[in-house]
C-alpha cells in the first residue's frame, strides 16, 4: 500500500483512559461501549486492548457474535436488545445480556423458553424520549420479567441513557437522575434487595459521582475525545488513541486571484504556496469542514483551503513555504483534538470516527 493515508491507533492511550475511567468511578464496575467498529478504532483489538473492562456494549447481535467468534468472553450488552423473537435463542446461547425497550420484547420473553439464565435489562425513560418505558410503566414491565423463570436472583437490572450530560449545568440531568432514582427505589422495596442499575455515560461518569450507580458506560471517552461541551474540560487525562493522517504529495506555487478546488470558492489573496494532501471525504475527512479548519504539517498549524474533494484536500503553506512533497499531516489526533475538527466543520467527534473509511488503513501500536 503505498497511498500514505492511514489512522494510527494506541492501544496503551486506549488503556490510559480505561484507566481514568476507572479512577473517576473507583466504586462502579466499567462497560466499554465498543459499538459501530467501536467508534471506528476497529472493535476486536479495541476489546482486546480493554480486556480489563468488565462488560462490553454493543448495538446489535451481529457485533456481538464479531466479538465471540474472536474469542472474547466478557459480559456482553446489547443496547437495542433484540430485533425479532428468533434472534433470542442466538442471544442466549452465547451468553448475551439483553436491553428491554418495549412491549413487544417483552412479549417474546414470556414466550420464550431457556433452560439458561439471562441477563436483562429493563429501559426506562427518564427523559431521553428515545427508548424505554415511562417510569409508571416500567415498574409494571418489572415485575411481569421477574416472574420469568430464567431470569435469576439480580439477572434484572436497570438501564437508562442521559440527553443532556455533556452540559453539566443542565437542570435536566438531576430530573433524569431523580427518575431513575425512583425507580430504582421501587424494584428495591418490591424485592427486599438492592438491584443493580446503570446510568452514567462518560461525561456523567467525569462529572456527577451521583449518577455512577453500579455500572458506568464509558464511551467516547475511551477514544480519547472530550465528552463534554467544547467549553468545559473533562477534568481527566485522555490521551488521543486515533490519529489520522497523511503526507504531502504536491507543492504548488498558485498566484493572487487564482482560485482552488472544485466551485472555486477560494481565492489566493497573495501569491502563494498551496499544498495538495492525500486525504479526502472518501477516507472520512469532513466535506463539510470550511477553509481554515486546522491540520498539522509537520507538527505546525495549517489552514484547509476550498472545498475538500473526495481523495485530496488543499492547505495553505504561507506559514511553511518551506514544505515538501512527503512532508507528513496529521488531520486529527495527536496534536490536534479531535474535537477541535469536528466543532469547526459543526459536528462532533463521534461522527468523524464513526465515519472513517474502511479504504482507510488501521495501523495498531
Amino acid at each position: 500500500m503505498t497511498r500514505p493515508v492511514r489512522a494510527r491507533i494506541n492501544l496503551q492511550a486506549l488503556a490510559h483512559n480505561l484507566s481514568q475511567a476507572r479512577r473517576a468511578a473507583p466504586d462502579s464496575r466499567i462497560m466499554a461501549v465498543i459499538k459501530a467498529n467501536a467508534y471506528g478504532h476497529g472493535v476486536i483489538p479495541v476489546a482486546r486492548a480493554l480486556a480489563g473492562a468488565d462488560a462490553f456494549a454493543v448495538a446489535s447481535l451481529e457485533e456481538a457474535m464479531q466479538l465471540r467468534e474472536a474469542g472474547i468472553r466478557h459480559e456482553i450488552l446489547l443496547l437495542e436488545g433484540v430485533f425479532d423473537a428468533g434472534e433470542l435463542e442466538l442471544a442466549v446461547t452465547h451468553q448475551l445480556q439483553l436491553v428491554v425497550h418495549c412491549e413487544e420484547q417483552v412479549r417474546w420473553l414470556e414466550k420464550f423458553r431457556s433452560g439458561a439464565s439471562v441477563h436483562l435489562w429493563l429501559k426506562v425513560d427518564t427523559g431521553m424520549h428515545r427508548l424505554g418505558f415511562a417510569p409508571d410503566v416500567a415498574q409494571a414491565m418489572w415485575q411481569r420479567l421477574q416472574r420469568l423463570s430464567y431470569v435469576k436472583t439480580g439477572g434484572l437490572r436497570w438501564l437508562s441513557h442521559l440527553a443532556c450530560a455533556d452540559d453539566r449545568s443542565s437542570p435536566v440531568n438531576d430530573r433524569q437522575l431523580e427518575r431513575f432514582a425512583e425507580v430504582m427505589r421501587f424494584s428495591e422495596s418490591l424485592q427486599g434487595r438492592s438491584v443493580e442499575g446503570s446510568l452514567a455515560n462518560s461525561a456523567a461518569l467525569l462529572t456527577r459521582p451521583d449518577m455512577h450507580f453500579d455500572w458506568v458506560r464509558p464511551g467516547i471517552m475511551l477514544y480519547g475525545a472530550s465528552p463534554l461541551l467544547p467549553e468545559d474540560s473533562p477534568g481527566a487525562e485522555l490521551r488521543p488513541v486515533m490519529t489520522f493522517e497523511s503526507r504531502l504529495i504536491a507543492v504548488h506555487q498558485r498566484r493572487r486571484d487564482e482560485a482552488i478546488g472544485y466551485g472555486q470558492t477560494w481565492a489566493c489573496p497573495e501569491d502563494m504556496p498551496v499544498g495538495i494532501v492525500a486525504a479526502g471525504y472518501g477516507d472520512g475527512y469532513p466535506r463539510h469542514a470550511p477553509g481554515g479548519t486546522p491540520l498539522l504539517l509537520n507538527g505546525k498549524p495549517v489552514g484547509l483551503l476550498g472545498r475538500v474533494s473526495m481523495d485530496m484536500l488543499c492547505i495553505d503553506l504561507r506559514s511553511q513555504p518551506q514544505a515538501q512533497p512527503g512532508d507528513p499531516v496529521v488531520l486529527w489526533g495527536e496534536g490536534l483534538p479531535v474535537e477541535t475538527v469536528a466543532q469547526q466543520a459543526g459536528t462532533i467527534s463521534y461522527e468523524l470516527f464513526c465515519k472513517l473509511s474502511p479504504r482507510v488503513p488501521r495501523v495498531y501500536e
